[in-house]
């Protein structure tokens, strides 16, 4: 039992796993779950039970057990040991400050991280307002390499995403071409498909390889089908660079996703023996708050902490890119442009504190209480705060999967407004074609017949 009196009014918390839904900020999905705070007084009280947490609390008190689900036991055997018993009696409130004060750099951060559990992580993220966390995730810049290195310091990545709602070659083709014109597509080109079968998800990939190769991008492809569908097709001769797959952090939610530790191990030898890029991180995973909501799959835990699990999940793999779309189910998990700022914040924070080199997608669908702006300021917080990458989608509407995400145009704007420069590799192919100069866009940028 954990109790706190705020303004002469008691409140009683029965688990850790309480404790941490309550000091959530207002979410809808943990509202419509009956587990987020009742009151501002109740949410209040509840952050000053779990500053005063101690990291061995919570260690010991994993909001799911270990015997009882394959998140825990991978967050829990990933975990260094040696670095986690330097810090257990840290309270949560201490590694806030720690974190924050400016005699901590990355490579603080990075070798603590090795130490802290998922729910450490999200508990930590409660604490902070939205100042502390875009100063705290600049601290820390994760880097991997596929193709082209992502991660490096004064460097933004995009995904071209050239959607098409019935897998038309030449849409493709066409919405790929706007978007390298633009500079978008060094992080990858990824094509979400309309078809799910191994022969519709081959044909594309053949061609973006091809593609690819005839104009000598430094680059990856990737179709986000389903992993096994993916796995079947890079089998039968599928050019994959990278391999995509969506992760929850309950192993109930992976279940309903169709995906488990034997099936990504699977995955992560296969890539390393037919996978098409240098590597060696080869993998693509997709997060966001609420989806375990949405399958009723919570288990009565607040979805930003299990959200820092999908992190400490996802980190097994040691995976290229890790993207958050925390808007995308839609008001009732996200429900107005507020939540989706706040989530994209923490999330990011998050994924970067588990070591990940973390891209945000500042999400909405056309049913919640958001809009452009919403995004905007979403998207230019996160930038500022030094996420790894963002979507490029044509005209920021996605025609597939009918949601608002970044446009090509939002991408350009935000490398020009903080003088960010695209990936390395990608610079320089853009330079050779014309497209960029000294780290900005030419007249020649979204002209299409550059592809002739």
């Amino acid at each position: 039992m954990f109790t706190c009196t705020v303004k002469n009014e008691r409140f009683q918390f029965h688990s850790i796993r309480e404790v941490l839904a309550k000091a959530s900020e207002e979410k809808s999905g943990d509202k419509m779950a009956g587990i987020g705070a009742q009151s501002y007084l109740e949410r209040m009280a509840a952050k000053v039970v779990l500053s005063e947490l101690t990291l061995k609390e919570i260690y010991e008190n994993p909001v799911i057990p270990y015997e009882q689900d394959e998140v825990t036991r991978i967050i829990y055997d990933d975990l260094n040991q040696y670095i986690y018993q330097e810090i257990a009696n840290w309270s949560v409130g201490e590694l806030r400050e720690n974190i924050l004060s400016h005699k901590t750099n990355s490579s603080d951060l990075f070798r603590i991280c090795k130490g802290l559990t998922s729910e450490m992580i999200s508990a930590v993220a409660k604490l902070m307002s939205s100042i502390d966390l875009v100063m705290a995730s600049q601290k820390i810049r994760p880097t991997a390499h596929c193709n082209t290195t992502i991660g490096e310091q004064r460097r933004l990545a995009f995904r071209c995403q050239p959607n098409h709602p019935s897998d038309n070659p030449e849409g493709i083709l066409a919405s790929m071409k706007e978007g390298l014109s633009y500079g978008s597509g060094d992080a990858v080109i990824g094509v979400n498909p309309n078809n799910d079968s191994v022969e519709s998800v081959s044909r594309i990939l053949h061609m973006t390889h091809e593609f690819i190769q005839k104009w000598e991008i430094p680059t990856q492809n990737c179709v986000l089908a389903h992993i096994t569908t993916q796995m079947q097709a890079l089998r039968k001769g599928a050019p994959i660079a990278l391999m995509f797959q969506s992760l929850a952090g309950t192993q109930a939610a992976n279940n309903d996703f169709g995906v488990s530790k034997a099936i990504l191990d699977e995955a992560y030898e296969l890539m390393a023996k037919y996978g098409t890029s240098t590597g060696p991180n080869q993998l693509y995973f997709e997060t966001g708050q609420g989806s375990e909501v949405s399958l009723d799959a919570h288990l009565g835990i607040d979805m930003q902490t299990l959200e820092a699990r999908t992190y400490g999940y996802a980190r097994h793999w040691k995976p290229f890119m890790v993207n958050n779309v925390s808007g995308f189910i839609g008001p009732e998990t996200i429900y107005d442009g507020k939540q989706v700022i706040r989530a994209d914040l923490e999330d990011l924070f998050m994924g970067k504190l588990h070591g990940l080199p973390m891209g945000i997608a500042p999400t909405y669908t056309n049913h919640m209480q958001a809009d452009q702006n919403d995004q905007e300021i979403a998207g230019m917080l996160t930038a500022l705060a030094s996420a790894n990458f963002y979507m490029g989608v044509p005209g920021g509407d996605d025609v597939m999967l009918s949601y608002q995400d970044t446009s090509y145009h939002d991408d350009a704007s935000l490398r020009e407004m903080l003088g960010l420069r695209p990936l390395r590799e990608f610079e320089l192919w853009l330079e050779k074609i014309g497209i960029m100069e000294n780290g900005r866009l030419t007249e020649r940028a979204g002209d299409l017949s550059i592809f002739k």
